[in-house]
């Protein structure tokens, strides 16, 4: 069953795109769920800071599910930012009726991996300071799957890690019963594979990891469902399940 599970609309501050036209992309191309994750920023550094509403969010995401819902599954979801710094701000806006919440690492204090960091710190340097990060969100919790875990490839075109530092980090995530994604969105940036790639994908394999979603990370509704098959080969070859989550609750499904 095709899904995408990390998709923003017009609340980010980075997307214009509207909830309903991502839903008549979808049933053009037979996805059959879909979650819209939208950024909660609160990094005053982001130009997104504060820019997320959840009850501007909410009254057009009921219009929309009640309009398609019987045409396919549609999800309330977010992707919050650095969620080990801003634990009230997500406990409270936990209690909205998400079905998902992904936790991702776009920041390390005022540090994004824009041009200008680049210059300043390499690869290896910036992905020592990210993995702390990482651990520290990890153990804080809050959040269902862990959103593109080696984001500054995006940006850096390569990856650096310990293995034994990326061990303790997915040990702790399945001890707390949770995921990480198959985020494709880098595939659409030139780079040669997703987020994570195989080998990443293999040592949370070889740690326990079972289960996994996968995103597009679309910000505009023409890259729904983008390299969704390309996502499923790998996770297939390593054995891992296409999970989707409904009321906060992961649901395996078929791929």
């Amino acid at each position: 069953m095709k899904t995408d599970y990390h998709i923003h609309t017009e609340f980010s501050c980075d997307s214009e795109a509207k909830m309903e036209q991502y839903v008549k992309q979808a049933l053009e191309r037979d996805i059959r769920m879909l979650c819209f994750t939208d950024h909660v920023d609160l990094n005053p550094d982001d130009y997104g800071y504060n820019y997320y509403n959840p009850v501007q969010y909410f009254e057009v995401f009921c219009k929309v599910k009640e309009k398609y819902g019987e045409q396919l599954a549609i999800c309330s979801g977010i992707e919050f930012g650095e969620p080990h710094l801003y634990a009230d701000a997500l406990k409270r806006l936990s209690e909205y009726p998400y079905d998902f919440i992904i936790g991702s690492i776009h920041w390390i204090g005022n540090m994004f991996p824009c041009q200008k960091v680049r210059e300043q710190y390499s690869a290896k340097e910036f992905y020592t300071l990210y993995w702390k990060e990482v651990l520290s969100t990890v153990k804080q919790g809050g959040f269902d799957a862990l959103g593109h875990i080696d984001f500054p490839k995006r940006y850096y075109g390569e990856i650096y890690y310990m293995e034994s530092k990326l061990r303790e980090i997915f040990k702790r995530l399945l001890d707390k019963d949770r995921i990480i994604e198959i985020n494709t969105s880098s595939l659409r940036k030139g780079h040669s594979e997703t987020m994570p790639g195989k080998d990443l994908l293999q040592i949370y394999a070889d740690c326990g990891g079972r289960y996994v979603t996968i995103g597009s990370d679309a910000h505009v509704e023409q890259d729904v469902g983008a390299d969704y098959e390309a996502a499923k080969m790998l996770a297939e070859g390593l054995g891992l399940r296409q999970v989707v989550y409904r009321e906060r609750k992961r649901v395996e499904i078929e791929w």
